[in-house]
């Protein structure tokens, strides 16, 4: 049985600019650096950084993404942070809560949110969607 997440690795051209995007302009909290490669924690999730040659330097066309909570007074200000930084939106906010959808350096997709399970799921009882089951 899984237990939960235990971290996520994200493939980097660049350890200097990544480490300094993770680190610096969103807040993570760095723990080891080596030569190619960094681990940060994201809150309590553990974040690994590794440099690799066959990094994909495009966003993906898809929805995937990696959401990272934000507590909703500090929302705006990092959002400013992130834009000043050239930071772009992908997709607007369709969902409860406050989000925020940009991309790091290399491409994977962020959304900066505001809420959490309990919440989204407050709010899709108070406007359910087509055919949805609860568990």
């Amino acid at each position: 049985m899984i237990g939960g997440i235990n971290h996520f690795t994200l493939a980097v051209s660049d350890l200097e600019r990544s480490f300094a995007f993770y680190a610096g302009l969103l807040g993570c909290r760095p723990v080891a650096r080596w030569l190619d490669g960094a681990y940060l924690m994201a809150g309590d999730v553990w974040l690994a950084l590794i440099v690799d040659d066959k990094v994909r330097r495009a966003v993906r066309p898809d929805y995937s993404h990696i959401a990272l909570s934000c507590q909703a007074q500090a929302f705006d200000d990092l959002v400013r942070r992130l834009e000043s930084a050239g930071c772009e939106a992908w997709s607007a906010n369709r969902s409860e809560g406050a989000s925020y959808y940009f991309s790091d350096p290399d491409g994977h997709k962020l959304e900066l949110h505001v809420g959490d399970l309990d919440s989204r799921l407050a709010h899709m009882k108070a406007a359910p969607w087509t055919d949805i089951e609860f568990f």
